[in-house]
């Protein structure tokens, strides 16, 4: 995913968020609200909750929930060592079907750390 990719991910989800809330729709509103309130710092903290999400989104193989976990992890200061862990509960727990999501997984991470496909870990 290129860096235009990137922008244009974060784009469309912003634009359509603010789109989606502002219709007169308290259970959509309600729901996007709770999804907010479960990634802030509790018994667990953000860390932990989005390297949890990251595992879910790629059991359930939803591409976009893994492309904002990953940058939500990055974010929350997760190490490549700690995400290949994360990943490797993913695939243990979805089994093969996940592995062409743990590519474009891996794939948004380099990106997103400004790696080239098959340049390996740099930095945190």
């Amino acid at each position: 995913m290129s860096e235009d990719r990137i922008g244009e991910f974060t784009a469309f989800r912003q634009r359509m968020n603010e789109r989606i809330l502002a219709q007169d729709n308290q259970v959509v509103r309600r729901f996007f609200a709770l999804d907010t309130q479960t990634y802030k710092p509790g018994a667990l903290d953000v860390k932990s909750k989005e390297m949890l999400g990251l595992v879910a989104s790629l059991v359930l193989r939803c591409d976009d929930c893994i492309s904002y976990h990953v940058a939500q992890c990055i974010e929350a200061g997760v190490s490549d060592d700690e995400f290949f862990e994360v990943f490797s509960v993913g695939l243990v727990v979805g089994g093969s079907i996940v592995i062409p999501h743990l590519r474009r997984a891996v794939d948004f991470l380099d990106q997103m750390r400004g790696r080239e496909a098959g340049d390996g870990p740099r930095g945190a």
